[in-house]
C-alpha cells in the first residue's frame, strides 16, 4: 500500500474537512465507463465513474463533472484518435481520483464524443462550434442527465449530489444552476433537492451567450467560481462583474480570483504547473473544492 503524503494546503484543509489520499483508488485503474440519456430526450451520453475504494457501508455523495472546450480526453500524440477511460485527461483523472479519495462517486460526463466531437476545440474556435453543444441551452441537460442516472445508483445519496465545471463546462455548469421560468424545459428539476446541491464553476466565460443579461443571474443553490486575474481565455472582470450583479440580486454566489493565476490553473500537467501562480492556485482551489462540497452537497457544519 503507498505511503500517502500531504501538502501543507492540503494539511490545513484537515481542519476543515477529514483529510483525503490522493491514491486512494489506484493510479493504473481506469475510470469505469457508463452510458446514460441527456436530457435532451435524444443523446445517449457517456460518461466515466470514479468510486471510492473498498467495502462501504452505505450510499455515498457525488458530483458530476463537466469537461471544458478540450473535451474529456488527453490532446496529447500517444491518446490522438483513442477515446476511453485510458485517455482521460490529467486533471479529470485527477479530480475523479479526488472525489473518490473523499468518498464520493464522482461522473464525468462526455457530451462532445456522443455528438461527434471526442477530439473537442481549440482555442478561438468559438463561433465555428455547433449548436448541438451550446453550453447554454444543450449542456445543461447533459448535467441533468447525469444527476437522474446518479440517482438510479444504490450507492449514492440521490439528495447530495454536487457539480463541477471546467472552462466551458464552467458555463454550463452556471447555466445549470440559474433559475428559469416554470414552463422551461427541465425547470421542475432545478431547486437544491430536485436539483444539485451546490456548484464550482473553474474559469468559465460569464457572458453566458446573453441569456441573463435582462433577467439577470441568480442560482437556485450555491455556486462558487474558481478563476485566475491572468486568465488569457476568458474575462475575469466579466466573472466579476455576474457573481457582484447577481450577489445584489440575493444570490448565494461568491467567486475566488487567484493573482497571476491563468486559464487551467488546476491541471497537473508541467506546462501549467511551471508558473508559480497557477501553484498556489491549484493548491488553494482544492482545499476550497472540498470544504465547500463538504459543507454544502455533504451537510457537514463549517468549522
Amino acid at each position: 500500500m503507498r505511503k500517502c503524503v500531504l501538502s501543507a494546503a492540503f494539511l490545513y484543509a484537515a481542519a476543515v474537512v477529514p483529510t483525503w489520499c490522493p491514491v486512494a483508488m489506484a493510479e493504473d485503474e481506469p475510470a469505469d465507463r457508463v452510458t446514460f440519456m441527456s436530457l435532451d430526450g435524444s443523446t445517449r451520453l457517456v460518461g466515466y465513474l470514479f468510486a471510492p475504494a473498498g467495502k462501504r457501508t452505505g450510499p455515498a455523495p457525488a458530483v458530476v463533472m463537466m469537461h471544458g472546450r478540450s473535451g474529456a480526453y488527453s490532446w496529447s500524440d500517444a491518446a490522438r484518435g483513442r477515446y476511453d477511460a485510458s485517455t482521460l485527461s490529467e486533471r479529470h483523472r485527477m479530480w475523479g481520483r479526488l472525489w473518490a479519495a473523499r468518498g464520493y462517486v464522482a461522473l464525468l460526463v462526455d457530451g462532445f464524443g456522443p455528438r461527434g466531437y471526442p477530439h473537442g476545440f481549440p482555442r478561438l474556435s468559438y463561433d465555428q462550434r455547433p449548436e448541438e453543444l451550446n453550453e447554454i441551452t444543450v449542456r445543461p441537460f447533459d448535467a441533468y442527465g447525469g444527476l437522474v442516472y446518479l440517482r438510479t445508483r444504490r450507492d449514492v445519496m440521490a439528495d447530495r449530489v454536487g457539480l463541477q465545471g471546467w472552462s466551458n463546462g464552467g458555463s454550463a455548469t452556471l447555466a445549470t444552476m440559474a433559475e428559469v421560468a416554470a414552463d422551461t424545459p427541465g425547470a421542475a428539476m432545478r431547486g437544491p433537492i430536485t436539483g444539485f446541491r451546490a456548484a464550482l464553476a473553474f474559469y468559465p466565460a460569464c457572458a453566458l451567450k446573453g441569456m441573463f443579461e435582462e433577467g439577470g443571474y441568480r442560482p437556485y443553490a450555491p455556486v462558487r467560481v474558481l478563476q485566475g486575474d491572468a486568465d488569457e481565455e476568458v474575462s475575469p472582470k466579466r466573472c466579476a462583474r455576474l457573481v457582484q450583479k447577481s450577489r445584489a440580486e440575493g444570490g448565494d454566489i461568491d467567486i475566488k480570483l487567484y493573482p497571476g493565476a491563468t486559464h487551467d490553473f488546476d491541471d497537473p500537467g508541467p506546462a501549467h504547473q511551471r508558473i508559480d501562480a497557477n501553484v498556489a492556485a491549484r493548491e488553494d482551489a482544492i482545499v476550497r473544492a472540498q470544504a465547500f462540497f463538504a459543507q454544502q452537497v455533504e451537510g457537514r457544519e463549517a468549522k
